[in-house]
């Protein structure tokens, strides 16, 4: 079978790029909240500075954990299937 017209193979592809921009965006978001951090600890932390830093890495965290685990999911079936190994 063609490697393009395998469904579970597009439909893993689709995951893997949906898995890079969160891991993108959640990586973007931590270097957000910590220049913030940063200016903030040398200037003197306002409370909206504080309110900031924590939901950006909450929101960072959101999208980086799973983006993590499906990173490793995708990797591995791509193993699996170079090795077949299933």
């Amino acid at each position: 079978m063609n490697e393009s017209s395998d469904p579970i193979r597009v439909q893993r592809e689709k995951i893997a790029n949906l898995v890079s921009k969160g891991m993108r965006a959640g990586t973007a978001l931590y270097v957000v909240a910590s220049t913030i951090f940063f200016i903030g600890f040398a200037t003197g932390f306002t409370r909206a500075q504080t309110y900031i830093i924590v939901a950006l890495l909450v929101v960072g965290s959101l999208l980086l954990a799973p983006a993590m685990v499906f990173n490793y999911g995708v990797k591995a079936a791509n193993r699996a299937d170079r090795d077949d190994s299933w």
